[in-house]
C-alpha cells in the first residue's frame, strides 16, 4: 500500500517522530529545485535517503494503479485534489494518523477519510486586459457571473479534459447544486470567444492580443511567465494583463 507521508512537513516540523525506514520512494508530479533541497535536508536531519520519480500527474498514477498493491512508492505529489482523489478511488491510499499534521493543518486541507492532504494551493482565477475591459467589471466579478451574456464570445480558457475544469465544475456543483451548474455551464460555453485550446498560458496570451476579454487559469502561470522562464514573448504577454 502507499504511505502517504507528509515529507515537507517533517522538515518543517522536527517534532514528529522519525520513521524507522532506511529510504523513502517518492513520485512526484513537481519539478522545482526547492523541492529537492527540502529532500537533501531531510535526508541530512534523519539518515533517511529519498528516492524520487519525477513525471507528469497522469503518468505518475496509471503508474501506480498498474503496480496496485505491490507499488514501491511511499509517498506521491501530485498538482490538484481532483488528482489525489482519482487515486483514492482506487484504494491505494492508507490513512493518515498523525496528531501534529491534524494540529498543524486546517480541516479543509486534509483529504475524505484523512487518506491525503495539501500542502500548496493555486488559485484559479480571471485574467482581463486592462487595455480592453473595464477595471470596474471585473472587481466583483464571480465564476457564476462568467455565464451572463455581457461576456459573449469573451472568455478564454483550456479544455474541460484538464483537472483544472473538472476540479472547478465540482465546487461550483458542490456549492449551488447540480442543476444550477448544467444551467450555468451551458451559458458559460456560449460565452468562449473560441474553441478551447492550449494551455493556461496560452489562455492569457489570447487575452494580452485581444483575442478574449477575460481568460481563465491559475495563478502560478502568470507568475511563471512573468519569471521569463518561457521566453520574452510570454514574459510581455503577462505584463499586459491584471
Amino acid at each position: 500500500m502507499i504511505k502517504i507521508l507528509l515529507l515537507l512537513s517533517l522538515i518543517l516540523f522536527p517534532n514528529i517522530s522519525v520513521f524507522s525506514a532506511q529510504e523513502i520512494n517518492l513520485y512526484t508530479a513537481r519539478h522545482y529545485k526547492s523541492d529537492k533541497e527540502l529532500y537533501e535536508k531531510f535526508e541530512k536531519k534523519y539518515g533517511i535517503k529519498v528516492n524520487y520519480i519525477s513525471s507528469k500527474g497522469k503518468v505518475l498514477i496509471e503508474r501506480i494503479k498498474s503496480e496496485g498493491k505491490d507499488s514501491p512508492a511511499d509517498i506521491l505529489f501530485v498538482v490538484d485534489a481532483g488528482n489525489l482523489w482519482k487515486v483514492q478511488e482506487s484504494g491505494l491510499f492508507q490513512k493518515i494518523k498523525s496528531k501534529k499534521i491534524n494540529s498543524v493543518l486546517p480541516e479543509n486541507l486534509i483529504g475524505g477519510d484523512n487518506k491525503w492532504i495539501a500542502i500548496t494551493k493555486r488559485a484559479r482565477v480571471i485574467f482581463y486586459n486592462p487595455n480592453i475591459t473595464d477595471k470596474k467589471d471585473i472587481e466583483s466579478l464571480s465564476y457564476e457571473d462568467l455565464s451572463l451574456p455581457k461576456w459573449k464570445n469573451k472568455i478564454a480558457i483550456r479544455s474541460s479534459n484538464n483537472i483544472y475544469n473538472q476540479s472547478l465544475v465540482a465546487s461550483l456543483i458542490h456549492h449551488n447544486g447540480m442543476r444550477s451548474t448544467k444551467i450555468w455551464m451551458k451559458n458559460f460555453i456560449s460565452n468562449f470567444s473560441r474553441k478551447p485550446q492550449g494551455n493556461d498560458r496560452a489562455q492569457i496570451i489570447a487575452v494580452s492580443y485581444g483575442e478574449a476579454e477575460i481568460a481563465i487559469a491559475n495563478s502560478y502561470y502568470i507568475g511563471l511567465m512573468l519569471s521569463g522562464k518561457k521566453g520574452e514573448d510570454q514574459k510581455n504577454a503577462a505584463k499586459r494583463v491584471k
